[in-house]
């Protein structure tokens, strides 16, 4: 009676093999800034010559692009696990928290996500994806709480990577930019008061 096999440990050794040069890319543009990522310095950190890495990776952008996927993942399954009140306000104070608490942890990572530091690259559509439907979250929430203008998210959003930008530059691994959260959402809940003629709440 033959067996049929239950597991393709080729394709487990190879996702694994991607796994660990994806490691090593994450240390390396972590030490050396994400721009400065050399195939030549990756090979060596995972012992292969640097042409090996198109075994598994078609170009440097493609690595760049699993990276991005791997990073914009990761904040959407904490976005998706975040607890959820009834006080719509409280439940996007709670979300912008989360995403400026994401964003100073690793500074290489924010940079990938949401900068550009790297001329010419764009993520594809399938790495790109956990961004749309993060930010759509955000929208959805900060709808809820009153301010459902396309205008009222990009302030927002402009609050948030301001005080990330200021953290990351000038007190890394301090709290002086990211302990004025709360404030700054107070004064932007007061905004859309203001602006849509409501009573402050």
């Amino acid at each position: 009676m033959s067996v049929i096999p239950t597991r393709d440990r080729r394709a487990e050794r190879r996702e694994a093999t991607r796994g660990e040069i994806l490691a090593a890319a994450t240390d390396l543009i972590r030490e050396d800034g994400v721009a400065a990522l050399s195939l030549r310095d990756l090979g060596a950190r995972v012992g292969m010559r640097a042409q090996s890495l198109y075994s598994y990776f078609d170009s440097k952008e493609a690595i760049y692009d699993a990276l991005f996927l791997q990073g914009a993942t990761e904040f959407l399954e904490r976005a998706r696990a975040l607890t959820l009140t009834d006080d719509p306000r409280e439940n996007l104070r709670r979300s912008t928290w989360l995403f400026v608490e994401f964003c100073v942890e690793d500074t290489a990572r924010y940079q990938l996500l949401l900068q550009r530091p790297i001329p010419g690259f764009e993520p594809s559509p399938e790495a790109f994806a956990p961004s749309v439907e993060a930010l759509e979250r955000t929208r959805s929430l900060a709808a809820a709480a009153g301010g459902g203008d396309p205008s009222d998210l990009d302030l927002l959003t402009a609050l948030l990577t301001g005080l990330v930008d200021q953290q990351i530059s000038n007190d890394p691994g301090g709290d002086r930019w990211t302990r004025l959260h709360d404030e700054a959402i107070d004064m932007f809940f007061r905004h859309l008061d203001t602006k849509h003629g409501r009573e402050g709440r």
